[in-house]
């Protein structure tokens, strides 16, 4: 089976019951990504498929074939973070980390569906042609991915700090 993972072409043979955690995990060695929950509740183990967020866990790999997946490992681009890595960095936005490469890319994820349009269950204006950033979006579109330490106020502020108050 063929994947593209963080822009690298790969394929590999595995049993097509394996979720795509566990191939990225068990047989690929990506192991940024983490193994919560393994039940698609506390969001450390989500990944970018085609820039969209999802619970790899959840996810059978098979499923996956021919598609664009990122991991927190694909984040970074020559060596250089992305500015949300830094951003988590300057504003204490984990302290254990385990859920932090999951709340890196939910967050970009959450991200690019602002950009879409998408609104949430706390956008004020549903039929707005943008939907802004702010403390409360942010923080209902983060709600999927859970920190066990309590560093939600970091996290919150590193993501606003990087899209501040973006307006997507």
């Amino acid at each position: 089976m063929r994947f593209t993972i963080n822009g690298r072409d790969v394929e590999t043979a595995f049993d097509p019951r394996v979720s795509l955690l566990d191939l990225l995990r068990d047989h690929l060695d990506l192991t940024g990504t983490k193994k919560g929950c393994n039940q698609g509740a506390c969001g450390a183990c989500t990944v970018l498929v085609d820039g969209e967020r999802i619970n790899s866990c959840l996810a059978l790999a098979v499923q996956y074939q021919g598609r664009a997946i990122t991991t927190v490992e694909g984040l970074e681009a020559d060596g250089v973070l992305h500015d949300l890595q830094r951003a988590f960095i300057e504003h204490d936005g984990f302290q254990c980390g385990y859920c932090t490469p999951g709340q890196l890319c939910s967050a970009i994820g959450m991200v690019a569906e602002t950009r879409r349009g998408m609104p949430s269950v706390v956008t004020a204006d549903l039929a707005a042609d943008t939907v802004t950033l702010d403390h409360d979006e942010l923080r209902e579109r983060m709600s999927g991915n859970l920190c066990r330490c309590g560093a939600y106020n970091g996290i919150v502020d590193a993501i606003a700090a990087t899209y501040a108050g973006e307006a997507a």
